[in-house]
């Protein structure tokens, strides 16, 4: 049974939970470094959680896409610490939402900004770019 569909409008929010492997740290690209988050993977995470925010309000075959990035990386943490990415939609402007964003570990904020995306049609995005 699919979830009910929600008006798409500010303040939607969602999470997203992760304990850090190995494989999302810097390490894992260069052993001479340390084995901690990389900013890429805080990034992603905080990206999973904005499509997450939304996803029960886009209309059928409607999913959304990255477009921006404004993140300030503040704070390590090592492989296997638990961090949650929280996502939280604030300005709608035609098919480009932009969301607040914040990566914690504990009650650590390990990186904060705004990230965009854009609402697209998944058949057409999937046949357009060749996947």
């Amino acid at each position: 049974m699919s979830s009910p569909q929600l008006p798409l409008a500010s303040g939607l929010e969602a999470t997203f939970e992760k304990v850090v492997p190995f494989e999302w740290t810097i390490a894992h690209y260069n052993p001479s470094l340390p084995a901690i988050l990389s900013t890429p993977s805080m990034i992603a995470m905080m990206e999973i959680a904005a499509a997450r925010a939304v996803e029960c309000a886009l209309p059928e075959g409607m999913m959304t896409l990255g477009t921006r990035i404004e993140i300030d990386h503040l704070k390590s943490c090592p492989q296997g610490s638990t961090v949650t990415a929280w996502a939280r939609l604030d300005k709608i402007d035609g098919r480009f939402l932009y969301f607040e964003v914040e990566a914690r570990h504990g009650n650590v904020v390990l990186g904060r900004g705004r990230v965009g995306r854009a609402i697209v049609d998944t058949k057409r995005f999937i046949k357009a770019s060749g996947a």
